[in-house]
């Protein structure tokens, strides 16, 4: 591994997204002897296949996988095909039903097919936890059991609550945290990524392998992406997520209806973009150069890209400028040229002068209410500017068009 990015370089990469990292110095200790040795660390992630589709959320942490396949590391992708059939009690106020052997089945064939839409295939050892589990024997569990204590499973946020509040807790599921830990060791994992809601499932992981004469893994902790609506996290069951194998327009029109701020978050989490070009695309957009429907229509080509094509990703864009080009849009929208400075003009100002408003104190009151429009993308940021020579369209409810251009 001489040849590949120096620890320094790879920490960087490493970081991005990141929410904890336990530990920096022991990450930056295995990195080093990864190095030294010319041994690559193996990274370990594991997926219940409670559900056969994937969304954009689930991709975060494989995304981060990928990132350690480009820096030369062994990325090891487990599928809970035996924690599957306990369920997770993560985040669940009951217990949480199981999955029969057949359902698991298939949706773990599914996550195969979807994941290398992302993951090297060559770089990648998928792995599946019941070609240990399954040789364990009753004595071998009741000895893994019995390296953990109910005291500490009860620190855990979910089962603290259940208990206080006298709501039933499975015995079976203070097994799934040990089974996820103990694959941790089954696997001689170096580095596990997870979900923020999986720190307490990771910390177990640390723990056993400490138990079992092993060096602790380094434990990652990604956000939970938020879905379409800008505040659950993405979800199919709340209807705000992008699935990774939705059709090519569904992904870009997806994509174009999150919010201006929350494309930020999608393309740091998301895009294969460095974070000095997406910092580069960021002040463009705010300095006025870069109009944000565009920086959002890169985003939403990249999206389609990475699971269709790059000849779909051309083909959605092209179909959606189409669609929103006329749909809904009357046909005599007035043209108006508006006087600006250099710096463009405030959008309040510029429903003004179209005569879409009254003034600007009822452009901002529309603004608040969500009511103005700019490209057909909805603007609730009353400092919003129109830079000069560019033409858009405005709209103001559902009756109040203009098309605009700022002279300087």
């Amino acid at each position: 591994m001489s040849s590949r990015p120096s620890v320094q370089e790879q920490m960087d990469l490493i970081r991005r997204g990141t929410v904890d990292l336990i530990s920096e110095e022991a990450l930056e200790k295995k990195l080093t002897k990864a190095l030294e040795t010319n041994t690559p660390l193996r990274i370990k992630a594991g997926f219940d296949p409670t559900a056969p589709d994937l969304h954009l959320g689930h991709t975060v942490l494989i995304q981060k996988m990928r990132q350690f396949q480009e820096l030369g590391h062994q990325v090891l992708f487990l599928i809970g095909d035996f924690t599957g059939l306990i369920g997770d009690p993560t985040g669940k106020s009951e217990t949480r039903k199981t999955l029969t052997p057949e359902q698991v089945a298939v949706n773990a064939e599914t996550y195969k097919n979807q994941v290398f839409k992302i993951l090297d295939a060559d770089k990648t050892e998928v792995m599946f936890n019941s070609t240990w589990m399954n040789k364990m024997t009753a004595a071998e569990m009741i000895q893994l059991a019995g390296r953990y204590t109910v005291a500490r499973m009860l620190e855990r946020d979910d089962f603290s609550k259940r208990y206080k509040e006298n709501r039933s807790i499975a015995v079976h599921e203070f097994l799934y945290p040990l089974v996820q830990g103990y694959d941790s060791v089954a696997m001689r994992a170096d580095v596990e990524l997870g979900g923020t809601d999986q720190t307490f499932n990771l910390l177990v992981g640390r723990e056993l392998q400490r138990a079992y004469g092993q060096e602790s893994q380094v434990v990652i902790t990604m956000p939970i992406l938020e879905g379409l609506d800008g505040v659950n996290k993405m979800s199919k069951s709340l209807d705000n997520y992008i699935g990774i194998q939705d059709p090519p327009r569904e992904i870009f029109g997806k994509t174009m209806s999150v919010t201006d701020d929350l494309m930020w978050r999608y393309y740091e989490l998301l895009s294969s973009a460095s974070m000095t070009e997406i910092a580069a695309m960021r002040a463009d957009v705010e300095g006025g150069q870069l109009h944000p429907m565009e920086a959002k229509k890169k985003l939403a080509e990249e999206m389609v890209s990475r699971f269709h094509s790059l000849d779909d990703a051309q083909q959605a864009r092209s179909e959606f400028e189409n669609m929103f080009r006329k749909k809904g849009l009357p046909d005599d929208i007035p043209e108006k040229t508006l006087s600006g400075n250099a710096e463009g003009l405030g959008l309040p100002a510029a429903l003004t002068a179209a005569g879409l408003v009254k003034s600007n104190s009822e452009g901002m009151r529309m603004i608040r209410q969500n009511a103005v429009s700019v490209d057909q993308a909805k603007v609730t940021d009353t400092r919003y500017q129109l830079v000069t020579d560019q033409r858009y369209l405005l709209q103001v409810g559902k009756r109040r068009f203009a098309y605009v251009t700022v002279s300087g």
